[in-house]
C-alpha cells in the first residue's frame, strides 16, 4: 500500500482535532502525521493512533524536509491566504477549509458525493465548502439529476458549533447565566437571524455564500438560489429546511426512492413514527440525514425537505478528509512512499 506524509494546519481547533480523529477511524494510508498551529499553540502534544505528535508552529518554512503530500488546512482565510499557495508550490496538495479560495474560479470547489470530477484539474489548492452548503448540496445533487431543480429557498437552523470554540463557549456560557462573548445576543433560549456580517443587498455573508457555491459545486450558474440563516441554540450539527422547484414533475414515493440511493445520504422519513432528521441523530456522524419530505402545494413541481448533518463532520472535517481520498483514488497526489 502506498503511504503518505499528511500535515494538518491548525491541529489545536476543533475542526483540526476532529479531522486527526476521522483521519484514524478512516485508516488513512499515513506514512507520518505533522501537526501546524500558530505560535501560541506550537509544542502542544496530540495523540494521533496512540502516537505524540509535538505541534510545530506554521511558518514559511516548516514544510521543508518533510516530504509532504497533502496538507489539510483549517485555519483563518487570512493564514490560508499566505501559507497554501506555499506549501501548493512545494508540490503538496492543499484541501482548504476556509473562505479564501471557494470562489477562485482556478480552484475547484469540491463534495466528493457531488462533484469528484472538479478535481482532476486543480492546481495545488482545493476548496472545501461552507458546512451548511456541504450538506445541502448532498441532498440536492441526486434530485436535480432525476428532475432538474429550477430553484432552491434555504432556511438554516446553524449550531453553536459553526462559530467555532467561541460560538460553542458563548452557548455554554449561557446555559450558565453569563453574557456572550463572540455573538451579538444570548444564543441559549434564543435564536440569532444572522451569521456573518451584512451585505448592503440585506443578505448576509452565510447567506451569500451558500447561493454563490450552491451555484459553483452544482455546475449551475444561472440556479436561482435565495437563503435565510438562522443561528440556535445546538451544540452540534446544522438543520435546514430546503424548499425546491422542478423542472419536471416529482412525487413524494420518487424523491424517497431517488434519496435512499444516493452516497452519503441516509433516509429518515416516518413521519407517522416520529422518525425525521434532528441534530442528536446527526452527532458525530458522516452522513446527511434527509426527510420531512412533502409536496408543496402551492406551486407544481414543488418539494420541501429537511436535511441535517453534524457541521463539525461532513460540514468540515470529514469532507475534507473524503477529498483526500478522491485525490488519492484518482492518482492526482504526486506522490507516496
Amino acid at each position: 500500500m502506498q503511504l503518505y506524509n499528511v500535515a494538518v494546519v491548525g491541529a489545536t481547533g476543533m475542526v483540526g482535532r476532529k479531522m486527526l480523529q476521522v483521519l484514524a477511524e478512516e485508516k488513512f494510508p499515513v506514512n507520518q502525521v505533522f501537526c501546524f498551529a500558530s505560535a501560541n499553540s506550537a509544542g502542544k502534544v496530540i495523540d494521533f493512533q496512540g502516537k505524540s505528535i509535538v505541534v510545530e508552529e506554521l511558518t514559511e518554512t516548516c514544510m521543508e524536509g518533510k516530504n509532504l503530500d497533502i496538507a489539510l488546512f483549517t485555519v483563518e482565510a487570512d493564514f490560508s491566504r499566505k501559507f497554501a499557495p506555499l506549501f501548493a508550490k512545494a508540490g503538496v496538495a492543499v484541501v482548504d477549509n476556509s473562505s479564501c479560495w471557494r470562489m477562485d474560479p482556478d480552484v475547484p470547489l469540491v463534495v466528493p458525493e457531488v462533484n469528484p470530477q472538479a478535481l482532476e484539474n486543480h492546481n495545488g489548492i482545493i476548496a472545501n465548502p461552507n458546512c451548511s452548503t456541504i450538506q445541502a448540496v448532498v441532498a440536492l445533487q441526486p434530485l436535480h439529476a432525476a428532475f432538474g431543480l429550477r430553484r432552491v429557498v434555504y432556511s438554516t437552523y446553524q449550531a453553536a458549533s459553526g462559530a467555532g470554540q467561541g460560538g460553542y463557549d458563548d452557548l455554554e456560557r449561557g446555559v450558565q447565566g453569563l453574557p456572550p462573548v463572540q455573538f451579538p445576543h444570548p444564543l441559549f433560549n434564543n435564536l440569532i437571524p444572522q451569521i456573518d456580517s451584512f451585505l448592503p443587498t440585506g443578505y448576509t455573508k452565510e447567506e451569500q455564500k451558500m447561493i454563490n457555491e450552491t451555484r459553483k459545486i452544482m455546475g449551475l450558474p444561472d440556479l436561482r438560489v435565495t437563503a435565510t440563516t438562522v443561528r440556535v441554540p445546538v451544540f452540534h450539527s446544522h438543520s435546514e429546511s430546503i424548499n425546491l422547484e422542478f423542472e419536471r414533475p416529482v412525487s413524494v414515493q420518487a424523491a424517497r426512492e431517488v434519496l435512499a440511493a444516493a452516497p452519503g445520504v441516509v433516509l429518515t422519513d416516518e413521519p407517522e413514527k416520529a422518525v425525521y432528521p434532528m441534530p442528536c441523530i446527526a452527532n458525530d456522524r458522516n452522513e446527511v440525514f434527509v426527510g420531512r419530505i412533502r409536496q408543496d402545494v402551492s406551486i407544481e413541481n414543488g418539494l420541501d425537505i429537511f436535511v441535517v448533518a453534524d457541521n463539525i463532520r461532513k460540514g468540515a472535517a470529514t469532507n475534507t478528509v473524503q477529498i483526500a481520498q478522491a485525490l488519492i483514488a484518482n492518482n492526482l497526489v504526486h506522490g507516496a512512499r
